[in-house]
């Protein structure tokens, strides 16, 4: 972002040589001195010695509070206002750990709408308490959230991360999502979020993006050093990794391959030649190469098929998962690298009960509860684990639902 420079320039003036009369007047005092010695200056008054006292530690504050400001400056996060995603707040507080100066920024994208705010403070919370990492969170959610997350984000627990909040305008979403009746729930703007990295963080070369139903047990650190080969603009965990469980979806086949989010019968998506048996992969978490996101316009292909979806109805009519998944299929074919399994141990949240043994699930260095039963709901499995990491809301706004109805049951 450009900026206003204040350049200050000082200009000596010259004058001609002194006149014959004032010549005259310095060889008469010339003269007076050889006969008298000359008489010490008066002292300066007292007014004029306070002055300058009270000038000097004028000036001493005001260099002290520069230096106070300047430290600020170096913390902030901030971007030009960019159409459509405008930043609207930002805290440059100083970390809780002693971070240095000369570490990498590690900007963790997540969204926050305000019935599932609770999540996305767990998910921060955890984060910012297991690494010693410059992490930066930018946080989109919409303009009527964003005094709600405010608020909570100034809890003292939360006090010494970094984050800006970045409101997401709905008018990018037009002409490329529509209701779907079949889906049984309405559109999620902020789902969409993941689409425009770029735009959301604007300077950096790498980047985060993670749901809000995670819990992140691990360094942080680990996971945006993941590897990504040549070429690749983001790595996902697939579908069929051994971490994983593989879910049938009634009458739609298995999530964890290409039919279970696509429409093969359609023309377009037969052409593309995509094996419907190919794993599918999961985009609740994953790494961007934001260099070579842009580098192959991967937004603008992802808003393509968006597009061609509401004209042409390209999704599975029984759609597995998000309906953020299916470009996100189509434009990273064969076009991505893969995380650790281990962060991104998902499907918890895809019933009531248990699926992973309690030694695996505290190996587990992301445990995601992507599914219809989250941890902050009426039931869910590993709610402990979650709970640890929840703040309750000061506002009173935010509650968990099973507490309402435990305490119903209780009376």
């Amino acid at each position: 972002m450009g900026g206003t420079s204040l350049e200050c320039g000082y200009q000596g003036r010259t004058g001609g040589g002194l006149g014959s009369g004032a010549c005259a007047a310095g060889a008469e005092l010339a003269g007076r001195a050889g006969t008298r010695a000359a008489a010490p200056p008066p002292p300066p008054p007292v007014n004029i010695v306070i002055l300058v006292l009270a000038v000097a530690l004028f000036l001493l504050i005001l260099h002290h509070n520069f230096l106070s400001l300047s430290s600020l400056l170096r913390n902030e996060v901030s971007d030009s206002g960019i159409v459509g995603l405008q930043p609207i707040d930002f805290v440059p507080n100083a970390p809780r750990h002693a971070v240095d100066g000369r570490q990498e920024e590690i900007p963790v994208v997540i969204a926050a709408s305000e019935d599932r705010l609770g999540g996305t403070i767990a998910a921060i919370n955890s984060i910012q308490h297991n690494t010693r990492s410059n992490v930066i969170f930018y946080i989109v959610t919409l303009n009527g959230t964003a005094d709600h997350l405010r608020s909570w984000l100034g809890s003292n627990t939360l006090k010494s991360i970094r984050y800006k909040i970045v409101n997401f305008d709905t008018k990018l979403l037009e002409g490329k999502v529509k209701e779907d009746p079949d889906q049984g729930q309405s559109i999620k703007p902020l789902t969409f979020a993941r689409f425009y990295l770029p735009i959301l963080v604007p300077s950096a070369k790498k980047a985060i993006y993670m749901d809000d139903d995670v819990i992140v047990q691990g360094d942080i650190l680990a996971l945006y050093n993941t590897p990504l080969k040549p070429g690749h603009a983001a790595a996902f965990s697939e579908d069929c990794d051994s971490a994983s469980t593989k879910v049938v979806i009634r009458g739609a086949g298995n999530q964890y391959n290409y039919i279970g989010y696509l429409d093969y019968k359609k023309e377009r998506i037969r052409k593309l030649s995509m094996k419907a048996s190919t794993c599918s992969f999961n985009p609740g978490v994953f790494v961007a190469n934001l260099t070579e996101w842009k580098r192959q316009n991967i937004t603008n292909q992802l808003e393509k098929w968006m597009k061609l979806n509401v004209k042409e109805g390209l999704y599975s009519r029984t759609l597995a998962g998000s309906i953020t998944t299916p470009p996100l299929l189509i434009v990273f074919y064969q076009q991505h690298s893969t995380i650790d399994p281990m962060w991104n141990v998902r499907h918890l949240g895809s019933s009531a009960g248990k699926r992973y043994s309690p030694q695996f699930v505290k190996a587990a260095k992301l445990l995601h509860w992507n599914g219809h039963f989250k941890p902050w709901g009426r039931t869910a499995s590993y709610t402990d684990i979650w709970e640890k990491w929840y703040i309750p809301d000061p506002t009173g706004k935010f509650s968990l639902i099973r507490r309402h109805m435990e305490i119903s049951n209780i009376n």
